[in-house]
């Protein structure tokens, strides 16, 4: 029934995005790959020596689903995709989105994407490498202490004509899950940036801004001198030494830090005559020694048996104390130093590139690309997506990658679920082997049969463990305060003669029977119930 609940579940959440993506215009779409069918032929692979990673047509694990693989661990990998028109991302909203599963874990590579530049920026698809000129670079990165989604813009500064990468500031960490997870950049008309995780904004910031970029876009409007320089006057020290300042009379430089203890006295039996360690008597040269190759043979040397219970062996020395005499080195007080200046720093001069900016002046995307070096292999890329309304983009995370992520989720809260049991049910094995032995102690015979029949309960319901353990060590500690402070004493009962005399046989029977009843319980064999 659950199973049905979920089905219907998902085929609703399609239906409703279905109805969104139709009410989407086409033109809003301005690229898509879902990779149902292959990429031979429309993606192209780098032909660049080092690039030797193997992409393959691949399903995603546990669905029908098809992506672009990285097959292949301890890779460089490369291909790229050209788009039918370059998107110019000055005008209105830009959505770039993708998703990608880290089928194998992420423990050093990236699973990014580079929004290439016009070929004539200097760049071939077959020549495709980390060289390639890139307008915005977005997607997880992970490896020692990096762990990020990137988004870098690489804008050129219109004073220098270079261009210059800008990282945006504090981005979100990368899922540490193997699911399905989906990337989105909005790229907005009001210079500013959205970052979502599977729909969730992670992230929000200015293009404009220079706490949100690192280098800013817009350079600083001064810059230090790289001519100025420090006059050979100029004083840094904040503290000098005094001059006036005279060393004491009494201050001995030369005095040791430490001297002889000269009240200690050597412990009665001190061996003076005796050796820390002697020659091993039961040593014996190997037959296959030779003297004249391997030397002199010498027995290993073992500790004198005679030190360990004496209280030394050896010349006797005092023991060293510090002395109260040690003063050290004497320096002079520091004082403020008239002649202080503070930190010197180069003058600030008007900067040759700074420049204003109302909006950043994009490079238009004409290519989409994937240069990666990675060391794990199952890096699965799909439904790459560029849109100019972020609507669109929700109605394809609706129908793309929520249904199958909430299956993944599913399917791992149950693997969790049944390693977390079957943790719980090794760590109440041993707890029960030690439960058991202690029912086995001697002190605790008397109660055998009880604490038997709670642990025997305990196994048959498992949740009970917790409460059993309470229970045992309620009894040790009655029984243990019993044994400290003693039991309440039992009013002393006078025996009547006649009692005595008739039954002198039947009391000592009587008294056997209970003895022998005691002994058989605390002779009991242990009862456990094992699973066949």
């Amino acid at each position: 029934m659950k199973i049905m609940k979920r089905y219907a579940l998902l085929l609703l959440l399609a239906f409703a995005s279905l109805q969104l993506l139709c009410f989407a215009a086409d033109d809003d779409v301005v690229f898509y790959d879902s990779f149902e069918e292959s990429f031979d032929g429309r993606w192209i692979v780098s032909d660049k020596d080092d690039y030797k990673g193997v992409w393959k047509h691949s399903k995603s694990e546990g669905h029908d689903d098809y992506g672009l693989l990285v097959s292949e661990m301890a890779k460089k990998y490369a291909i790229v995709k050209e788009l039918d028109e370059a998107v110019n991302l000055k005008d209105g909203t830009t959505v770039l989105q993708f998703e990608t599963r880290l089928q194998g874990g992420l423990e050093c590579g990236g699973a990014y994407l580079k929004y290439l530049s016009p070929q004539d920026a200097g760049w071939k698809p077959k020549e495709f490498d980390n060289e390639s000129p890139y307008s915005i670079m977005f997607g997880p990165d992970k490896c020692g202490a990096t762990n990020k989604v990137h988004f870098i813009l690489k804008h050129k500064n219109p004073k220098s004509g270079e261009y210059i990468e800008h990282h945006l500031k504090y981005p979100p960490s990368v899922p540490s899950d193997k699911l399905t997870h989906v990337y989105t950049a909005i790229l907005k008309p009001d210079n500013e940036v959205s970052i979502l995780i599977d729909g969730e904004e992670k992230k929000k910031a200015s293009f404009l801004s220079a706490e949100d970029f690192e280098p800013p876009l817009i350079p600083s409007k001064t810059i230090p001198d790289p001519d100025d320089k420090k006059p050979e006057d100029w004083d840094e020290r904040a503290k000098i030494p005094d001059p006036d300042a005279v060393k004491p009379e009494d201050w001995d430089e030369d005095a040791p830090m430490e001297i002889e203890d000269e009240e200690a006295v050597k412990p009665e039996g001190w061996l003076d005559d005796e050796p820390d360690e002697i020659d091993d008597p039961e040593a014996t040269k190997p037959e296959d020694w030779d003297d004249e190759e391997d030397g002199e043979w010498e027995a290993p040397k073992i500790e004198n048996p005679k030190c360990e219970i004496a209280p030394g062996c050896g010349e006797w020395k005092r023991p060293m104390k510090r002395n109260p005499a040690y003063k050290g080195k004497w320096s002079p007080p520091l004082i403020d130093n008239p002649s202080y200046k503070g930190i010197w720093k180069p003058q600030e001069i008007p900067n040759p590139s700074y420049f204003e900016l109302e909006k950043p002046d994009f490079d238009p995307i004409a290519a989409i690309g994937i240069e990666i070096w990675t060391m794990q292999d199952g890096i699965l890329f799909d439904n790459i997506l560029i849109a100019k309304n972020d609507k669109v983009a929700e109605s394809y995370r609706e129908t793309t990658w929520k249904p199958k992520f909430e299956v993944e989720k599913e399917k791992q809260k149950a693997e969790d679920e049944a390693a977390d049991s079957a943790r719980l049910a090794g760590f109440q094995r041993k707890v029960f082997d030690v439960l058991y032995k202690v029912a086995d102690t001697p002190f605790l015979s008397k109660y055998k049969h009880q604490i038997l029949d709670l642990i025997e309960h305990a196994e048959t319901q498992p949740n009970l463990t917790i409460g059993v353990l309470v229970s045992i060590v309620v009894i040790i500690l009655t029984i243990f305060f019993k044994l400290i402070f003693g039991g309440k004493k039992q009013p002393r009962v006078e025996k009547k003669p006649e009692v005595a005399e008739t039954s002198n046989g039947e009391g000592s029977s009587g008294e056997k029977a209970e003895e022998a009843e005691k002994e058989e319980a605390a002779a009991a064999p242990r009862r456990r119930r094992r699973d066949n």
